[in-house]
């Protein structure tokens, strides 16, 4: 995670963030933990911030990525229902976040978009 999620996650698993983290529970909860913790809290008010914070934006997409990169479905997949998704929920925080997206993330995007049939200019759209 980043160190602005820590209230959160200090909240969500009553202990402190980094054990939190580190114990294997925070795997098995990772789904609530990326929306409670990460999206919701920290990574939507940014985009939506008149002057979004581009070292914070960087944690953010640099710990995504490393998501998306990982392994297991299991653990990549919750990135389009707990990420992705949380922001094309939300109109034009998929378009703000976009430049900031790297490779792997970006692909993943695209293709929650063109699963949804999600049209949006600049993106998948010309």
């Amino acid at each position: 995670m980043i160190p602005e999620s820590a209230d959160s996650i200090e909240e969500l698993f009553e202990r402190p963030a980094e054990a939190a983290v580190l114990a294997g529970e925070a795997w098995m909860r990772l789904y609530p933990l990326l929306t409670e913790c990460f999206t919701v809290p920290v990574l939507m008010p940014e985009l939506k911030s008149g002057s979004p914070d581009a070292e914070l934006l960087g944690r953010c997409r640099d710990f995504v990525e490393r998501i998306v990169a990982h392994p297991s479905a299991l653990v990549s997949g919750a990135v389009c229902f707990e990420v992705l998704e949380q922001l094309l929920n939300a109109d034009g925080l998929v378009e703000a976040v976009w430049p900031h997206m790297k490779g792997r993330t970006r692909t993943e995007t695209l293709r929650m978009l063109d699963g949804y049939g999600v049209r949006l200019r600049g993106i998948n759209r010309r």
